[in-house]
């Protein structure tokens, strides 16, 4: 990309503001580092990686880069053989870490982010580093006995002598001589231990004089009787660091062996820091993933004024619907379309100083930059090509050390520019040919315009010269754009129309302001009445235009207003449907009431029957149960009736139930609640589990008209396969591990699993006793035992499944 045009674009300005969002060094040379892609394939890379960025942080809370730091000179010394401090190689251990935990986390999101999830796959996690400097080195540096069993001996050894030095030295302050010590305290000078006498009782107590006071009152002695004692222990301190700095160098040596390893990493977090950075500033400036069209030259339809009949058009496209200059405050910047039909690919954009033009060409440019660097653009919509290079012209580069004028200055770089651009081009022009005599101006731009047009560069060019709007009727390929202007308030609206020319303001803004109509009378005859026509047109198009966009208004709000009411009538059949089934259940009661009256009823006249002995007895409970049997067949008609009609109503379609639905799973024989509506799937919330059904397989049981309330967490089964046969929860918090460690057990169980391995590590064991404490109170455990050899030993618990 033109070095040039990034600058007057201000893209740096949006790099200062992505480095922001950046959470560790290294990306944030990344984001400083950044160019626009001129390469589809690579922009369209880096928008998926940015879009899956922000879906993982919409649906995954607590995804950082974590303690990561760019140890990269470190690795640097560490391979050419110096030795690092402890605080480089914490530095180093934490960025392994925090490598490994991000990677992790990425790679249990499966397939729902391949982008980041492939990044995260080439994150090597350079093992025994961690647990070496873990076991060596604590979180402030000092380096641990158990760093060495030597260091470990060397430090048992100090703290004798320490004891037996200070032994002594209690002895003397609690004994006579402490008269002629300054206070009964015992220091430390060069290594050794002392006492402070008073200069004055010099000689009362025998030994080295070490150090004394500022004043001279004080003198520091170390009594011959520890002599021997501090010698002994100053020795064993050489002896102790010499073996601290041989700790060092090893491991130091250790991350060396790993160098080139180590660097990947930190450039591969370094990588996932910057598409975490584009993701959360998408967030904040509201932007849009933009999507990238083909350079494809439309087909010749023969009609003059298809694409393909254009001379030299490019085949690119522009599509950008409520753009918005990310550098300007959000609520009060005014969004611009730049809507270019297929055959149009040179914008000349006339308007009023100060409305917008500047803002509008550069937010044009921005736009295109962010999309090719990977960043989603402030705006409603967006789709474009992918264009090779980027030229500017903007602004006024006067130079006064080179003694060039405003003119001369941006002829330099235009002359610049058309030496360089080419079919893929997108140049931005501001105030084209001004700066000079007018009509050498204007005859200036036009050919300048036409140059580029032969060129087939998709160019914006922002002018006051009407001449370019004559230019942009009759020329194929080009078309105008105005930026308009309210002459009742005398502001610009920063609206950008393009297919419109802008009207010229300057006797209407007089008119307004009182100037007298006779010299408006000779300004009108001065321009000439064809002028006067072209406004006059032009003003009759702007009402025409004003008039479409207020039906056009009034259509939408009609539609609104349809959707409404479409959307109330839904809901009064939803209410009506609940309603029949009511009736439906009630009257069903009814009917099966009778209906057990009439079946004792039955019973009763049949034993008569059997009991009865006289032929005139028989003949008259026969005649009973005549006239009562088809009063049955009645009632069950009605019961199959009802039935039926149960049935149709709880027999719905996709687009008949809603979230919070109760319904009937027929092929678990089970009552649950929808929670989502995935196409011909719905996902169910069956007590605390969430499994997923066909539409056809549930039958609707009710709908709750109140907002639903608060849940317990749902257990989410896969449909699709049972859970792996272990749960790695080896570097989280206990409570983290805990939840994950239930929802595993509860997923195990409904899978019918025998067994299961549960790797919690041994660390300091609090993960490993509460891990096991939650088997012990978990039901759908019946056992549990300690890993074995092969399987991890007191890293790994085995429990024992409930499966009867």
């Amino acid at each position: 990309m033109d070095e040039k045009a990034l600058k007057i674009l201000e893209y740096d300005k949006i790099l200062g503001q992505l480095a922001e969002y950046t959470s560790f060094s290294a990306g944030e040379t990344l984001v400083r580092q950044l160019k626009p892609t001129s390469d589809m394939t690579q922009a369209v890379e880096w928008q998926a990686q940015t879009a899956e960025a922000r879906l993982l942080f919409d649906t995954t809370s607590g995804v950082t880069i974590g303690g990561a730091r760019d140890i990269r000179r470190w690795l640097d010394n560490a391979m050419l053989g110096f030795i690092l401090q402890p605080e480089e190689l914490l530095e180093v251990q934490a960025t392994i870490i925090a490598g490994r935990t991000l990677r992790r986390r990425l790679l249990k999101t499966g397939n729902t982010l391949p982008n980041l999830v492939g990044i995260a796959e080439l994150m090597e996690e350079c093992p025994g580093i961690v647990s070496r400097i873990s076991s060596s080195i604590d979180e402030r540096g000092e380096i641990l006995d158990s760093a060495s069993e030597k260091l470990a001996t060397i430090r048992r050894q100090l703290q004798v002598f320490h004891d037996r030095i200070h032994d002594k030295l209690r002895s003397l302050l609690a004994s006579s001589q402490n008269q002629y010590l300054q206070e009964p305290t015992i220091s430390m000078r060069g290594g050794r231990y002392v006492v402070p006498l008073m200069a004055n009782h010099k000689g009362r107590i025998k030994g080295i004089v070490h150090d004394h006071s500022n004043s001279g009152a004080t003198l520091w002695i170390e009594p011959f009787n520890t002599v021997d004692l501090n010698n002994e222990y100053r020795s064993l301190q050489i002896t102790e660091e010499e073996e601290i700095q041989r700790i060092l160098a090893e491991l130091s040596i250790l991350i060396a062996d790993q160098g080139d390893a180590l660097k990947r990493l930190v450039e591969r977090i370094a990588e996932l820091d910057l598409i975490f950075a584009k993701a959360r500033y998408a967030e904040v400036i509201k932007a849009v993933q933009p999507t990238f069209a083909d350079w494809e030259p439309a087909v010749d339809k023969g009609d003059g004024k298809s694409r393909g009949s254009i001379t030299n058009h490019p085949g690119s496209r522009i599509w950008i619907r409520g753009a918005r200059h990310p550098l300007l405050d959000s609520n009060n910047v005014v969004p611009t379309d730049l809507l270019l039909d297929e055959e149009t690919f040179i914008v000349l954009i006339t308007g009023p100083n100060t409305g917008g033009k500047t803002v509008s060409l550069k937010t044009v440019g921005l736009m295109i930059l962010m999309a090719q660097s990977g960043m989603q653009v402030p705006a409603l919509e967006a789709k474009h090509t992918v264009f090779g290079e980027v030229f500017a012209d903007i602004g006024d580069e006067q130079s006064i050390e080179q003694n060039l004028s405003t003119f001369s200055s941006h002829m330099t770089n235009i002359v610049r520019i058309l030496s360089l651009v080419g079919s893929r081009s997108l140049v931005l022009l501001d105030e084209l040919g001004s700066g000079t005599d007018p009509s050498e101006g204007a005859a200036l731009a036009q050919s300048i315009v036409a140059y580029i047009r032969d060129k087939g560069a998709t160019t914006f060019v922002a002018t006051h010269y009407p001449e370019l709007k004559s230019y942009a009727t009759n020329t194929p390929g080009v078309i105008n754009a105005s930026l308009l202007f309210d002459v009742d308030t005398l502001m610009p609206t920063y609206e950008m129309t393009v297919g419109m020319p802008g009207r010229s303001n300057a006797l209407a803004i007089a008119r307004r302001l009182g100037l007298e109509q006779s010299v408006l009378d000779d300004a009108l005859a001065f321009l000439g009445s064809g002028s006067d026509m072209s406004e006059t047109l032009l003003d009759a198009i702007y009402e025409a235009k004003e008039k479409i966009d207020s039906q056009e208004a009034a259509a939408r709000l009609k539609l609104r207003e349809a959707d409404e009411y479409r959307l109330q009538l839904q809901n009064r059949l939803e209410k009506i449907d609940e309603e029949r089934q009511t009736i439906l259940d009630q009257t069903r009661r009814i009917i099966e009431i009778e209906l057990e009256e009439i079946t004792a009823e039955i019973r009763s006249i049949r034993r008569k029957l059997r009991d009865t002995e006289s032929i005139n007895q028989l003949k008259k409970l026969k005649k009973a149960v005549d006239q009562i049997e088809p009063k049955k067949t009645v009632i069950l008609e009605k019961l199959d009736y009802v039935d039926i009609n149960s049935k149709r109503s709880v027999k719905k379609g996709i687009q008949d139930f809603k979230v919070g639905d109760k319904v009937f799973i027929t092929s678990l024989g089970a009552k649950g609640r929808i929670i989502d509506l995935i196409n011909r799937d719905a996902e169910l919330a069956v007590g605390r589990l969430h499994m997923r059904a066909k539409i056809e397989d549930l039958e609707f049981r009710g709908r709750e008209i109140d907002e639903p309330k608060d849940r317990i967490p749902a257990i989410t089964v896969s449909s699709g396969s049972a859970p792996s046969i272990e749960l790695d929860i080896r570097g989280f918090r206990v409570e983290e591990g805990i939840s994950m460690l239930e929802t595993y057990l509860d997923a195990a169980f409904l899978a019918n699993m025998p067994w299961v391995r549960i790797i919690h590590g041994k660390g300091t064991g609090r993960l490993r006793s509460a891990a096991r404490q939650s088997l012990n109170e978990n039901s759908q455990v019946l056992s549990w035992e300690e890993g074995r050899d092969g399987e991890g030993g007191a890293g790994v618990t085995v429990a024992k499944m409930d499966t009867e």
